[in-house]
């Protein structure tokens, strides 16, 4: 008799375990691989003097521009970019987008309509600028057919 009782609290016990530790698991990967962007200008500088790595600045329009979508899946939503990007660069993103429930702040809009007036004066979607800690312009690029890795190689070359 004793040993069925046990049994029932051992196997109470791994199923609550499954339902505490797996989301937690699920969680942590997801925290691990998260990026951290930007969309304060101000703030992504600040940052970037503190860890002296360059800015990645993207001008998107996240819900109608095919290209944004697919630097995205393809590039930016990568394992391989997420490490590296990590470590050497602050991503700031600059999103221009047009459905009603997409809609940012009038401050945000604002401010990013102030970043294109300066970077992406030609409307360029996706546009990505690389910035020095300052706000200089090093080099920029759009989509490109390429792997995380040659897209990483670019913007690291500039």
């Amino acid at each position: 008799m004793f040993s069925i009782i046990s049994n029932n609290y051992v196997l109470k016990f791994i199923l609550i375990m499954k339902k505490i530790i797996f989301p937690l698991f699920f969680m942590a990967t997801l925290l691990a691989n998260a990026q951290d962007w930007h969309t304060d200008f101000e703030q992504a500088k600040r940052i970037a003097k503190e860890k002296n790595q360059n800015i990645v600045l993207v001008f998107e329009g996240s819900d109608w521009c095919a290209p944004c979508k697919k630097l995205n899946r393809e590039i930016f939503n990568s394992k391989e970019f997420k490490t590296y990007s990590k470590e050497h660069f602050v991503l700031l993103k600059v999103d221009f987008p047009k459905k009603k429930k997409n809609k940012l702040t009038k401050i945000q809009q604002e401010k990013n309509y102030s970043l294109a007036e300066k970077y992406n004066h030609r409307g360029f979607f996706p546009l990505v600028v690389v910035l020095n800690k300052k706000g200089d312009v090093l080099g920029e690029t759009g989509y490109t057919k390429s792997s995380p890795t040659e897209y990483i190689e670019l913007l690291a070359a500039f």
